[in-house]
């Protein structure tokens, strides 16, 4: 029997402090130099076995063979995820959570997040008329913040929003930093739970009454597979899952303007929307910027893959970043060209922003579709409804700092109602 062949290897004792500076990078230079798509390195003191492209990706996201217990740090959990959320969860016990985040997803559902979505960028012009300048990125995760509580039927003040789309968005902005950033982050997700724990509770006292088809109704009345609601406090956690996502598409939505300022030619064709160029270049956006960068799981059982060796237990992470960007999959992968998505003959491997596999029964982002939907409807109001100008400002984005970012947020001045 032949026997396995060695998995590359990184040299050095840890490379935890790399990660941390080169962030999206990372994974990518080191394929480069060991001319693999899989090899070895160690973070936080564990062998880890990082692998990229779509062969990787399947692999990766089946169940079979890789657990997600355990995978998840609980730095990211305490800020992003939530503890014990749905992102950590295997078998049935996620299947059976994912099918309550897909019960949201319904055609009559997305149509109303549509006109949601719409109403309220369009309800920000009048006073943005009157202000000298704007950050995009501020303004969108407000916005987000907005449209997700109304569509999940969460009820929040208008005192209150500004505080709980900062909270989101600094959940969102601290799960890969260290020292006082991170706590702040914590702090946030801290605040979050307590209000979203107390609009549950009073949700199952009958003391207030979203609609049935809201998120807030759906995961507030939910059974897991043992018969029983989910605790207060993981029912918080799972509608902050929906919540928080929403408040995320504002990066996306800022790394879309930053493309329809750099590339002016699509921004016409985005404006235009002829054969649904909008939904092509949506999906360019999230292939091309930095959003998650990677993911992982660790093995259920010993196996061999490719004549490679994966032990029980150990760590394994997909380059989600690198493999957007591979050029085995994607033609001229660092130029930004939406009409690679034309004829894009769909697979659930090989494009992987928000995860791969299957939405009903593997870990792709179940809100997967909201974000292209509400991408969608922000870069057309961005294109149609205002006209703007984009002053001289620092648009790099820093591909260490995980989430990127550009670095001025995107600012716009003189923004105005379009003239049609």
């Amino acid at each position: 029997m032949a026997s396995s062949r060695p998995i590359p290897k990184e040299k050095g004792l840890d490379h935890t402090l790399a990660l941390l500076e080169e962030g999206y990078q990372f994974i990518p230079e080191r394929r480069s130099e060991l001319q693999s798509d899989i090899f070895q390195t160690r973070i936080l003191g564990q062998k880890a076995i990082c692998i990229a492209g779509e062969e990787a990706a399947a692999l990766f996201y089946d169940e079979q063979l890789f657990t997600r217990k355990g995978a998840a740090p609980k730095h990211v959990q305490k800020t992003l995820f939530g503890e014990n959320a749905i992102q950590t969860l295997d078998g049935e016990e996620h299947k059976q959570r994912k099918r309550m985040f897909l019960s949201m997803m319904t055609p009559g559902r997305l149509d109303e997040l549509a006109s949601i979505t719409r109403r309220q960028w369009q309800e920000k012009v009048p006073e943005w008329e009157q202000r000298d300048e704007i950050v995009l990125l501020h303004e969108a995760e407000e916005i987000m913040c907005r449209i997700a509580c109304e569509w999940a039927g969460v009820p929040v003040t208008e005192p209150e929003v500004k505080q709980r789309a900062i909270d989101f968005g600094l959940m969102i902005d601290t799960f890969a930093a260290v020292g006082s950033r991170y706590r702040e982050g914590k702090r946030a997700r801290t605040r979050s739970e307590k209000w979203i724990e107390k609009i549950i509770k009073q949700i199952r006292a009958k003391k207030l009454h979203p609609p049935e088809n809201t998120a807030a109704y759906i995961i507030a009345w939910h059974r897991e597979l043992n018969g029983k609601l989910l605790s207060d406090r993981m029912a918080a956690i799972e509608l902050i899952n929906i919540l928080r996502p929403i408040v995320a598409i504002g990066r996306f939505v800022t790394f879309g303007a930053l493309a329809l300022h750099d590339y002016p030619k699509a921004r016409e064709k985005v404006k235009e929307d002829e054969k649904n160029y909008s939904q092509m270049f949506v999906q360019e956006v999230r292939r091309f910027y930095p959003f998650g960068p990677f993911t992982g799981a660790r093995v259920r059982e010993d196996f061999e893959w490719r004549g490679y060796p994966f032990k029980k237990g150990t760590l394994v992470i997909l380059d989600i970043y690198g493999t957007n960007h591979h050029p085995d999959l994607w033609e001229n992968p660092d130029a930004f060209q939406p009409e690679r998505f034309e004829d894009w003959k769909e697979s659930p491997f090989s494009f992987i922003p928000q995860g791969g596999g299957d939405h009903y029964m593997g870990h792709r982002c179940a809100g997967e579709w909201v974000t292209v939907l509400v991408m969608k409807e922000s870069l057309e109001f961005l294109t149609r409804d205002i006209a703007y100008e984009v002053p001289e400002q620092d648009l790099t984005y820093d591909m260490g700092r995980i989430p990127a970012v550009p670095a001025s947020r995107f600012v716009m001045n003189n923004v105005r109602a379009a003239s049609r």
